[in-house]
């Protein structure tokens, strides 16, 4: 909660549930990682949060941006950046969206697939393509895992860019994630390593590759503490040397919740609050906001978010919590122990805090007819 949200949310006369986000956050985290890292190019992952404001700002401070559709190249156009610095960063991508992209300008693709790279040689002749691999396949030390739906294996990479040349293609660099609001740096180090061995393998087939895009997966703080950024950063650029010695191929960084999520406040109206039997201690405390309205990372309570009340001075007492809608999945707490205050009544409002990554961009357009929350930026 900065002092510049706070002064927004006491004049507020805006209806709930909405999202407030202080842009010099975005500009705190992108510098942040940018003085700490200045070997890495940072394309900022729109998928977290593509708003225009968002965009401008980091376009003014030199980012490049991380696109996974041609909806969001256009976005990044229109806030007036290069098509130099875009990214096309989805391994699922329609062959008429390439070929659209390509004419546009965009010359970066990221594929994991024959089917996807022979797409990509067919309209976009002579593009630079770079391979995802698997890495960290059970989503180890990350809060919410990618799982097996990105990336193939190393040997599968092997041949793809071999045959990515022999396509006409230029095999520019390999990819990996270790998976979003990853806690534990060790899972660069395999992942770096397992790089190092494709591009000394290639090197051997006549393909000097450029690039290493490391994707996203620093955390932001929600409920439990999280490591430095100075940590993830040396433990990086030690396995970096250990693997590469002093030449280093390029290095791309793919960050999105790092340079949001703590930037936004999501204000929310409590619904109802109520006990499912007289004896019963647990209350159910219902928002105005669930999955469906924004929240879809509390699937499996996976980003267990902090919540501000005016109370929080006060006893508190178990909860669950849930949702407005009419589905029962619309539960979002109730494995995790979580506690707010004795007092909250219907009416009252709660702030969920490091909300401006993966919520408003995740809200349906309409289901059981709520509205997704409104953005402001201050």
């Amino acid at each position: 909660m900065t002092p510049k949200i706070d002064a927004f949310l006491k004049e507020a006369q805006n209806d709930s549930p909405f999202l407030v986000v202080d842009l010099d956050v975005v500009e705190n985290r992108y510098t942040q990682l940018h003085t700490q890292f200045p070997q890495a190019n940072i394309y900022y992952a729109m998928k977290a949060n593509p708003a225009q404001p968002i965009l401008e700002r980091l376009n003014k401070l030199g980012s490049s941006f991380d696109a996974a559709s041609l909806a969001e190249i256009q976005q990044c156009l229109d806030a007036g950046v290069d098509v130099e610095r875009i990214s096309f960063g989805n391994t699922l991508k329609k062959k008429k969206d390439i070929k659209a992209a390509y004419d546009l300008g965009v010359d970066l693709f990221v594929f994991d697939c024959i089917d996807e790279l022979h797409k990509i040689a067919e309209v976009a002749p002579g593009a630079r393509v770079y391979c995802r691999i698997l890495v960290n396949r059970h989503g180890a030390g990350a809060s919410w895992p990618l799982s097996r739906k990105f990336g193939c294996s190393s040997s599968m990479a092997h041949e793809l860019m071999v045959q990515a040349k022999s396509l006409g293609l230029i095999p520019y660099g390999i990819s990996f994630h270790v998976g979003s609001q990853q806690l534990d740096p060790a899972h660069w180090g395999k992942a770096i390593a397992d790089v190092a061995v494709l591009f000394d393998a290639l090197r051997e087939c006549g393909i000097q590759l450029e690039m290493i895009n490391m994707g996203g997966g620093f955390p932001a703080h929600y409920q439990d503490e999280i490591p430095k950024l100075e940590e993830f950063v040396s433990f990086i650029k030690e396995h970096m040397k250990t693997s590469f010695g002093d030449k280093w191929p390029e290095i791309i960084l793919e960050p999105g919740r790092f340079i949001v999520a703590e930037a936004g406040v999501l204000q929310s109206e409590i619904v109802c609050v109520s006990i499912k039997d007289f004896a019963e201690e647990v209350r159910w405390v219902y928002l105005d906001v669930g999955k469906f309205g924004g929240l879809a990372e509390t699937i499996d309570e996976s980003i267990i978010y902090r919540i501000a009340t005016e109370y929080d001075d006060r006893e508190m007492g178990p909860v669950i919590i849930a949702g407005p809608t009419c589905d029962s999945c619309d539960t979002l707490y109730e494995k995790t122990y979580y506690q707010l205050p004795l007092d909250l009544k219907t009416g009252d409002t709660v702030h969920i805090l490091s909300a401006g990554a993966y919520t408003t961009m995740y809200a349906s357009q309409g289901f059981n007819g709520f509205a997704p929350p409104k953005e402001f930026f201050v």
